[in-house]
């Protein structure tokens, strides 16, 4: 597959999806491997729009490495005569083998410590997940009674940034089981069939420490339809077509095995990877509801200069938001006091009116969201995945 048409595909999911800021990072994390001066293009996108100063940091670190290596600067012709980039060894050093012991270290399980009990508010949410997912198999003896084997799927969908990944972190931790989190910028390759091998380990990884959650980050972009056209639909079919295979036990069984995915863009998904027995149970994550909202400024606040912060005030006043809209309202909030102490050389404090005002001037990015998913649900087919998230529109008062 050409490198154009590879990052042309990855490039078509970011501007689809211009708030998902982890999709924006793993897309720039491709480029550093062939143009760092376009990935520092990105990277100025990527702090643009709030991406975390840490990872800002570290990827301008690494462009700058980019450079320095002549990656950016090097002429056409010596291009083409440098040898091949040696892929990341935890794609292509893994045997074809599937019965293959996996290496050590090649996609590390861990073991979260958080479960639901941790995630404050999302009532609804966790309601779902208990009566559609986690109740059988916090029964196995009552499940394999009616013939139910450990294991299962599911598919998160709803806004970025309303914490799909900590529920799924959560989820592992319910069940007591290991967790393998698996992003974008680790599963593909411009290399033909390097991705499909790293589907494989990731599979054969998760079987070797059953029980063990896989979680698929901003899954629309692995699971994309299979629609005709060129080499990157090609690689597309090729990606799920492996996906389905490893889904449906067709080389190994999946017992212990829990496959959990996130998307912030459900009607992308292939059709064929939610046909029963695949990933056929799915659950809304909506933006935080008030207590959750609460729990999260009281988090991002804990140990900072604050005067009495009202929490349920501006819980009440950041409806709609995200949990990642919130943590910005604390972050601009804290930088404006620090401003403030600097200018008057005394601590000045956080108060509840600080954080109104910030709130009042952000626009919630799940607005665009609500906004990209009405026409789906007033023109597209609908198999019952959207049936909560209809009810939570009605709920609100959205046409």
């Amino acid at each position: 597959m050409a490198d154009d048409d590879f990052l042309e595909v990855i490039e078509t999911e970011v501007r689809n999806d211009p708030q998902n800021l982890g999709l924006l990072e793993d897309f720039i994390t491709l480029l550093l491997q062939s143009d760092p001066d376009r990935a520092a293009a990105e990277l100025a996108t990527f702090e643009a729009r709030g991406g975390d100063a840490a990872r800002v940091r570290v990827l301008r670190a690494r462009v700058m490495a980019g450079r320095l290596r002549g990656g950016a600067t090097a002429a056409p012709s010596e291009r083409a005569s440098e040898p091949a980039p040696i892929p990341a060894p935890h794609v292509n050093d893994v045997d074809d083998d599937a019965d293959e012991a996996p290496a050590p270290g090649m996609w590390d399980a861990e073991r979260p410590h958080v479960t639901l009990a941790d995630v404050a508010g999302l009532a609804e949410v966790k309601q779902h997940l208990d009566s559609t997912f986690l109740a059988p198999l916090r029964n196995p003896e009552l499940a394999a009674a009616f013939g139910q084997t450990p294991g299962g799927s599911l598919l998160m969908y709803g806004p970025p940034g309303c914490g799909k990944t900590f529920i799924a972190r959560a989820i592992a931790g319910d069940l007591g089981a290991s967790f393998i989190h698996v992003t974008l910028a680790e599963l593909v390759s411009k290399y033909i069939g390097d991705s499909e091998k790293a589907i494989r380990s990731v599979f054969r990884h998760a079987r070797a420490a059953a029980p063990c959650v896989i979680f698929f980050d901003e899954f629309d972009a692995l699971g994309a339809r299979r629609t005709s056209g060129g080499g990157g639909s090609q690689a597309m079919r090729m990606i799920v077509t492996q996906l389905l295979e490893e889904l449906d036990g067709v080389s190994s069984v999946n017992d212990g095995v829990y496959f959990l995915a996130a998307t912030n863009r459900p009607w992308d998904i292939d059709l064929a990877l939610r046909r029963p027995g695949r990933i056929d149970k799915t659950v809304l994550v909506l933006p935080p509801d008030a207590v959750a909202r609460a729990a999260i400024l009281q988090g991002d606040l804990e140990g900072k200069p604050t005067d009495a912060v009202d929490l349920a005030r501006v819980a009440a006043a950041t409806e709609g938001f995200s949990g990642a809209d919130i943590a910005h309202v604390v972050k601009v909030a804290l930088q404006q006091a620090l401003t403030a102490s600097m200018a008057s050389g005394r601590i000045v404090p956080v108060t509840t009116e600080a954080l109104l005002a910030v709130a009042a001037d952000v626009t919630p990015s799940t607005t665009s969201w609500f906004d990209q998913v009405a026409p789906v649900l007033e023109y597209g087919v609908d198999d019952g995945t959207f049936e909560q998230l209809r009810s939570y529109r009605v709920r609100r008062g959205m046409r």
